[in-house]
């Protein structure tokens, strides 16, 4: 629960102390982007929107969020107890936790997702966490869109050097003086009514761009395969 001893205390000193440490660590990676002026361009319209980010590629664009803490982007967590000491650390990055995921409190999760985003502009959504499988977009980025009556926002992060992790989604931690790329994709719009059909052709159409964006950016910046 939110109010037990273990979460205030990782509320007032450990999420400080974590988000401390990295801004140290993100203030030494170098973030460029691709396509920025069309976010621009979105924001400006006041249109409703979904960032679509990989659970693997999350840490290299936290440096690039805090730009955008006005906003008060949304970001669905889990309910363990990873998530416990991630929620008070997204917090000080400038994220709105809300808690929950596909096998815990998922639908509760999506209806506060979307009663944010009835509110607020823009959501970021982690489309394969927070167990995998690793590289598929699950249903529910597909029904958070079509709900707040916004787009999908593609995010592709590439990164030059980075430490690979051995956990299910092969986590990137880009290497301090590394170059991360923050890729902005083809906004796709969610029809209002679809029948399962569609909606499924719609969501393996957002895996498909997610997989072959950052692909191609992967082996730009030198990787000689896909991570």
């Amino acid at each position: 629960m939110s109010g037990t001893p273990r979460n205030t205390f990782l509320k007032i000193f450990v999420a400080p102390l974590v988000y401390l440490l990295l801004r140290l660590y993100l203030s030494m990676i170098r973030v460029r982007t691709l396509r920025e002026d069309a976010l621009m361009e979105f924001l400006r319209s006041g249109r409703k929107g979904v960032g679509a980010v990989w659970h693997q590629r999350f840490v290299g664009v936290l440096g690039y969020v805090r730009k955008f803490r006005y906003l008060s982007l949304s970001v669905m967590i889990s309910m363990s107890r990873d998530g416990d000491w991630i929620a008070p650390v997204a917090k000080w990055i400038g994220l709105r936790p809300v808690r929950g995921s596909s096998s815990r409190g998922g639908r509760e999760a999506l209806a506060a997702m979307v009663q944010d985003l009835a509110t607020n502009q823009v959501a970021v959504h982690v489309v394969d966490g927070p167990q995998g499988p690793k590289g598929v977009v699950k249903p529910g980025l597909v029904r958070l869109a079509q709900l707040s009556r916004g787009v999908i926002l593609p995010i592709y992060i590439s990164v030059d050097r980075a430490w690979v992790t051995r956990s299910w989604d092969r986590c990137l931690i880009p290497k301090p003086f590394s170059h991360v790329l923050v890729h902005f994709g083809d906004f796709i719009d969610v029809p209002q009514q679809m029948d399962s059909e569609a909606f499924e052709a719609l969501r393996l159409e957002v895996e498909k761009k997610m997989i072959e964006g950052h692909a191609q950016d992967d082996l730009n910046f030198g990787w000689e395969k896909p991570l």
